[in-house]
């Protein structure tokens, strides 16, 4: 028995590239940051491969930047390149459930809570809620 589970909290790093076939499928393609415990650190950077109606809400709903929570499992993508012949891979998660996370506030790019404060400042780490 095997178990192959991935579940993350991050941000999108780009809108989803979303594909769609004459058999009716659905596919979105993109990016999720997820931020290690030491703010210091880089981000990890996950690709997502996200399938049927789970991909046409990331179509309709994510914008880059929007809070998402996953549960998929892990795959490695291997082909050969197109120039040298050599095979290439690259890990990819492939999306099962996909949960928005964000408000709807947080989506609207009308509010005045993204905005931050008026006078150009940044919020101190303090300052934020959470």
């Amino acid at each position: 028995m095997g178990i192959n589970s991935v579940t993350l909290v991050g941000r999108a790093g780009r809108d989803p590239e979303v594909r769609y076939f004459e058999s009716g499928s659905v596919v979105a393609n993109l990016t999720l940051a997820v931020n290690r415990r030491n703010r210091n650190d880089e981000p990890d950077w996950f690709n997502l491969e996200i399938w049927g109606k789970q991909a046409q809400v990331a179509a309709d709903y994510v914008k880059k930047g929007s809070l998402l929570g996953i549960t998929g499992s892990f795959k490695l993508d291997t082909w050969s390149d197109r120039n040298t012949g050599e095979k290439r891979s690259k890990p990819v998660v492939r999306v099962d459930r996909l949960e928005l996370l964000g408000s709807k506030r947080d989506a609207d790019p009308n509010n005045n809570f993204n905005r931050g404060p008026s006078n150009g400042d940044s919020p101190s780490d303090e300052e934020i809620p959470f």
